[in-house]
């Protein structure tokens, strides 16, 4: 069965085969993308972004940007043909697959959302995702995968601490408790989570580090509503019909 991201390569070839892109330039940088350029002077100080576990990647093209997160940064310029000659096995070439695709469809008016907010909206862009679960689903139980100190705290204060649980996979917040819900190592805790939950809310940070897959699977197997966040996932979710909050993007 394909992956997740190879089932994207191919409606993306297509779309570039439509539009008779292939030759066209594409560039990833990374150096020019400071903290303060990702996400501007946030609120709080303790997103993964400004402790640098994560750094932000941007792809230009024909003047509109895209952007991943990635925790394998690294250099590229080349073709859109180049782009899909890259070999999905690592974090690298999956992000800047995931940068230029999200670069390219903003190009074409397919999808919004593909810079990372910056300074109060993240703040604010948590309260909405809390909310709209609310509205959405009732006062559930929220499974949250990845880490978002603005998001996990909205989630505690709208479902309270007993109905919300994380896991990452920073090995400084494992067993601890933030805003009084439980960090759970994702490396194995992840399917205990989504048993657990009823909504699961999923960085799409997740589909470049090569977990998604895993996670969706299990979602789909178990009932689970999955929901991604973020501006990694802008493409993939367009393509896939997969369901992501992203309320304060650039």
């Amino acid at each position: 069965m394909k992956s997740t991201i190879e089932k994207v390569k191919g409606k993306f070839q297509k779309i570039i085969a439509e539009h008779e892109l292939g030759n066209e330039l594409v560039e990833v940088t990374i150096g020019t993308l400071t903290v303060k350029q990702a996400i501007g002077n946030p609120i709080r100080q303790d997103f993964p972004l400004l402790e640098g576990r994560e750094v932000m990647i941007e792809a230009q093209f024909k003047g509109s940007f895209g952007q991943a997160f990635t925790d394998k940064p690294h250099e590229f310029k080349g073709s859109l043909s180049d782009v899909l000659s890259l070999g999905l096995d690592t974090n690298d070439a999956r992000a800047i697959f995931d940068a230029t695709l999200n670069a390219v469809m903003a190009h074409l008016g397919l999808v919004t959302g593909v810079r990372h907010c910056h300074d109060e909206e993240p703040e604010k862009c948590a309260a909405e995702i809390a909310q709209y679960i609310l509205n959405k689903y009732g006062k559930v139980k929220v499974g949250l995968v990845g880490y978002q100190p603005a998001i996990l705290e909205n989630l505690v204060k709208v479902f309270g601490a007993e109905n919300v649980h994380c896991t990452d996979l920073n090995p400084k917040n494992l067993g601890t408790r933030k805003f009084g819900a439980e960090i759970w190592d994702g490396r194995t805790y992840t399917e205990r989570l989504i048993t657990w939950c009823d909504v699961l809310l999923a960085t799409s940070s997740t589909i470049v580090n090569d977990t998604f897959d895993g996670i969706k699977k299990e979602a789909d197997a178990k009932g689970k509503r999955l929901i991604v966040f973020g501006v990694t996932g802008a493409g993939v979710s367009a393509l896939l019909g997969l369901e992501r909050l992203c309320f304060q993007p650039h």
